[in-house]
């Protein structure tokens, strides 16, 4: 039965390492199957990676969305049982995605200790509002994946609306995002996305899930260690006792086994220490950052002055203020002068984009003046 609304709200004492942010040597992991299945796969699955040492939560899809009709979504509600059956054998917590407020509703009878909010999900916010509002006066923890499309405040969004709801051990999960043309991933990780989340966010917790992000089972451990080494809190890995037959997302799915040696083969790096040489040496670095990024500033400003001049001659002589062919000469010499200093094409693309971006806006002031 679910508590009153004002019900006072508890913390759940099985995740204060990761929702308190306890120090910890590892990574904070959920794995499981991408799909229960069958009782017997859901039991030797958490079983055999409970057995591994490394993983601190359970968890598998129950209700599975897919993008048509006609393709295995879920067991349902029999999967429960499964799951609640594998936290008793391992002593693990276990984790289940709810779209709905029955998905809610029925992982609150069976005793689920956390649930996710899917990327699909996180997109809509009429079914996050749902999902808060049967959450509403519990005590059990949430986690928030990303939207499919990289859309930074559908995501502040639903993290909002939980808290409001009262939800206090809320964090977030990255699992790529969908991109035009992208060929490495099957959800681009658009790294700088997660990072802003956590530059908003600093006090909550984030995980990735190389799964998702990947497609494949060959390029998890890159993607893993990537997000450890900018500070990510833990990792969220899809577990099958037989991948290659499972009845969804085979290919980036990994046994209990590879999973630990996976796992084990992470390096996990702290923010912080308290060596007096790193700190010193660090300190240094740090102030010659900021003394560039001063100089920049300032010779951006001065830039910016050269294009409104710019502007007003194109006023005068009613020229326009867009000039593809000048953007292409721009564009075309910082790539080689970029190059010449070890910068990628990509980052030298994006940047200066934006600099010509805020030469037009400028123009575009003068020419409106």
């Amino acid at each position: 039965m679910q508590p009153a609304a004002n019900q006072l709200l508890a913390t759940t004492p099985m995740f204060d390492r990761l929702f308190n942010r306890q120090p910890s040597d590892k990574p904070f992991l959920i794995s499981g199957p991408c799909s229960a299945e069958t009782e017997s796969q859901v039991l030797e699955t958490c079983q055999r990676l409970a057995a591994t040492g490394k993983v601190q939560a359970l968890r598998a899809g129950i209700w599975k969305p897919r993008t048509k009709p006609g393709g295995f979504e879920g067991v349902g509600v029999k999967g429960l049982p499964w799951l609640k059956k594998a936290s008793e054998l391992t002593g693990l917590p276990v984790a289940v995605e709810v779209a709905t407020a029955k998905h809610v509703e029925d992982c609150l009878a069976f005793g689920v200790d956390l649930v996710w909010v899917g990327a699909r999900t996180t997109g809509n916010p009429f079914s996050v509002q749902e999902i808060a509002d049967a959450l509403r006066g519990t005590d059990v923890p949430v986690l928030v994946k990303n939207p499919i499309h990289p859309e930074l405040e559908l995501w502040v969004g639903a993290l909002e609306r939980l808290q409001k709801a009262g939800v206090k051990q809320l964090g977030m999960i990255h699992r790529g995002f969908s991109s035009y043309g992208n060929t490495d991933y099957r959800n681009a990780p658009m790294w700088h996305l997660p990072i802003e989340m956590k530059r908003r966010l600093p006090d909550m917790p984030i995980l990735n899930d190389p799964s998702h992000i990947c497609g494949r089972r060959d390029t998890l451990f890159g993607v893993a260690q990537q997000a450890l080494d900018l500070d990510f809190d833990g990792t969220m890995i899809e577990s099958h006792i037989d991948p290659d037959n499972a009845w969804s997302d085979a290919k980036q799915q990994i046994t209990p086994e590879v999973l630990g040696k996976l796992i084990e083969d992470l390096v996990w790096r702290h923010e912080t220490t308290d060596k007096e040489e790193y700190l010193n040496a660090l300190a240094g670095l740090r102030q010659q950052i900021n003394n560039l990024d001063a100089e920049i500033i300032q010779l951006l400003g001065r830039r910016m002055s050269v294009s409104e001049k710019i502007g007003q001659y194109k006023k005068e002589n009613d020229i326009t203020v867009l000039q593809t062919a000048r953007l292409n000469e721009i564009l075309d010499r910082a790539k080689r002068q970029g190059s010449q200093v070890g910068l990628s094409e990509d980052f030298v693309e994006r940047y200066m984009e934006a600099v010509h971006l805020e030469s037009v806006q400028r123009q575009e002031k003068v020419m409106q003046g």
